[in-house]
């Protein structure tokens, strides 16, 4: 059966370093880096996105359609769900993008081959329209892996003024496939999830570190990695709730602590946000790398609570502790 849906229609997050608990693997933490990396190269490019002059989707649009976008996910599943599907049924969906350019979904469909294991046909003309279709691999389709799934191709559509138009998946309900959720494979799922934050697919990377969770629900460094894109997909109140439960189970989780006090800053809960650095500097084992970043935050979050010179007496620690970034506040600010 084929469901779907259609229409013609400023604080510095910490680095994901190794954790201080011990069982983490410096193998997994070099993993991790280059998950950081990549993190800092992907946030900046979206800060670029916003200002992106597209014509025939607009920021505007993509802000006015994005709750829609949720929606038309959820009843895709739904229906799916009525029909049969169990959670992680291996699926492949078929997508559309649209455009009023044809360059642009050219470059689209030249970006999803590159990035994603998909399967992308030429653009054709659709009545005064270009459109382009393709295929995914097989996609363990739960409500939360479909979400992300067409949030990320929302995004990337986005990205080259084109219109995420409609998709669907289709899928026997007597003949379903699962992926292996054998103990033995946490670690290749966490490591897949990784792979895919390399390439640039966002949502195989959210896929894969929800198969981790779904065999080891403690697997804090999944929660933790998955907050990251969560947040680059706009959901910001998701990923927080995944930096709650990689708290949760690592309290001293010092990167976890660090992002999510970011992330509470950026929505505007400084206190929270303070909190959290204060338990960072708080802490007797944190490099010198994160007291310069909870001390610099910790500032901005005084200054967005009018409080300058507890602001001031932070950034000047950051600047002694060597965080050249924090002259910058301390001149502009605390002359």
């Amino acid at each position: 059966m084929r469901y779907g849906n259609g229409s013609a229609s400023n604080a510095i997050s910490a680095q994901i370093s190794k954790p201080l608990w011990a069982r983490l693997t410096d193998d997994t933490t070099m993993k991790i880096n280059l998950l950081t990396l990549l993190l800092l190269i992907t946030t900046l490019t979206a800060c670029g996105q916003k200002k992106m002059e597209n014509k025939f989707f607009t920021w505007d649009n993509f802000v006015d359609n994005f709750g829609k976008e949720m929606v038309s996910a959820e009843d895709v599943h739904n229906n799916m769900v009525k029909s049969g599907l169990k959670d992680n049924c291996l699926t492949k969906m078929d997508f559309t993008f649209i455009s009023d350019k044809k360059e642009s979904l050219i470059k689209l469909g030249e970006f999803l081959k590159a990035h994603y294991p998909y399967i992308v046909q030429e653009v054709k003309k659709y009545e005064d329209l270009w459109e382009i279709n393709g295929e995914t691999n097989e996609i363990p389709i739960t409500a939360d892996n479909l979400l992300y799934w067409a949030l990320d191709m929302y995004k990337r559509g986005y990205e080259f003024d084109a219109k995420l138009d409609a998709y669907g998946g289709l899928f026997d309900p007597k003949d379903q496939k699962f992926p292996d959720l054998d103990t033995s494979k946490a670690d290749y799922y966490f490591d897949k999830g990784v792979e895919c934050y390399e390439k640039g697919d966002l949502s195989g990377s959210i896929i894969n570190w929800s198969l981790t969770l779904n065999i080891n629900p403690k697997e804090s460094n999944s929660f933790y990695s998955r907050a990251i894109v969560k947040n680059e997909l706009y959901t910001w109140k998701s990923a927080l709730k995944d930096y709650d439960k990689a708290i949760e189970i690592a309290p001293d989780f010092v990167s976890a602590l660090t992002n999510r006090g970011s992330l509470k800053d950026e929505n505007g809960d400084y206190s929270g946000a303070i909190d959290d650095y204060n338990k960072v500097l708080s802490m007797d084992k944190v490099d010198l790398e994160n007291k310069q970043q909870a001390y610099f935050n910790r500032g901005n979050s005084k200054f967005n609570l009018k409080d300058k010179k507890g602001a001031c007496e932070d950034w000047k620690k950051a600047l002694e502790l060597g965080a050249d970034y924090a002259k910058g506040r301390l001149d502009e600010h605390c002359k």
